[in-house]
């Protein structure tokens, strides 16, 4: 007679590691996807996305690129511009801009106004720069020579510009320049005190017609921004000068004195001011 076979009836509690491998894999591959879509280098997408689809196409369909997204970058940066929120620009800006821009054009047309008959003689250069509104003047105009006091025909326009610029409160930089010819007498050991004596001469004269004191700053600059050759008397007579630089904000704007021009760039003074006075508004 013989035994029953027996079998082994006994059940597997470990059959949960197949599921759980499976899930680890594909949690694994999810990752690695979008680690590889996260670095947008089109190669490795390409080759990524050739190879997805080639694993899950159905039999006999060719597979199909599949394009990597085009995501915007940040300026010098490899961070998509998306991810930080631009913000727009405040409607209050912008009105405080037009309205600052639209200031300086009535500076611009006023200061024409009243040096006109020196812009027409050569010896005034209104411009607009990076740093604001220049009225260059001619030093022969508004002193002798190795001198730092106004003449009194000089002190008639000044004082018509004073009256322009006290009804503003822009900061104002009066600039003295020479040329390369060296001075040495017992009032001016040189062309730094010299240039400096005339810038401040200028706001004297501004802060007796009406001018804020705290809007004016004087700087004796000598030789060292010259706008022509040194090697010609007209270059020399157009370095010897004052400018009076407009400066589009009040003092209190933390504006340095003297600050360089990060361009370099000038451009006319508006169009509108300078229907009349055309010939007196240059590009330097």
């Amino acid at each position: 007679m013989s035994c029953p076979r027996r079998y082994n009836t006994r059940v597997s509690h470990e059959r949960w590691l197949v599921s759980y491998a499976d899930f680890i894999t594909l949690l694994f591959a999810f990752f690695v996807v979008m680690y590889s879509i996260s670095q947008v280098n089109e190669g490795k997408y390409r080759v990524l996305s050739d190879a997805l689809i080639n694993a899950f196409k159905p039999d006999g369909q060719a597979p199909t690129a599949i394009q990597p997204p085009q995501i915007p970058k940040g300026p010098n940066t490899g961070v998509p511009s998306g991810v930080i929120p631009q913000m727009p620009l405040k409607r209050g800006d912008e009105a405080k801009r037009k309205a600052r821009e639209e200031r300086m054009r009535s500076i611009a047309r006023d200061v024409l106004r009243v040096l006109e008959p020196l812009i027409k003689e050569g010896q005034v250069r209104v411009t607009e720069t990076a740093r604001g509104i220049a009225v260059e003047i001619n030093a022969s105009v508004l002193f002798k020579s190795a001198q730092a006091a106004l003449e009194p025909e000089s002190i008639r326009a000044l004082t018509a510009v004073a009256h322009v610029l006290a009804t503003t409160d822009n900061a104002i930089e009066v600039e003295g320049h020479t040329d390369t010819e060296r001075i040495a007498t017992a009032q001016f050991p040189s062309n730094w005190e010299l240039s400096g004596a005339r810038a401040s001469s200028v706001v004297r004269l501004f802060i007796d017609n009406g001018v804020t004191p705290a809007r004016l700053v004087a700087v004796g600059l000598a030789d060292t921004r010259p706008v022509d050759g040194n090697e010609t008397a007209d270059g020399r007579a157009r370095n010897r000068r004052v400018t009076v630089m407009i400066r589009p904000d009040p003092p209190d704007s933390g504006a340095s004195a003297a600050e360089p021009d990060p361009t370099g760039a000038e451009t006319p003074a508006p169009a509108t001011a300078a229907d009349s006075v055309d010939s007196g508004v240059q590009n330097r």
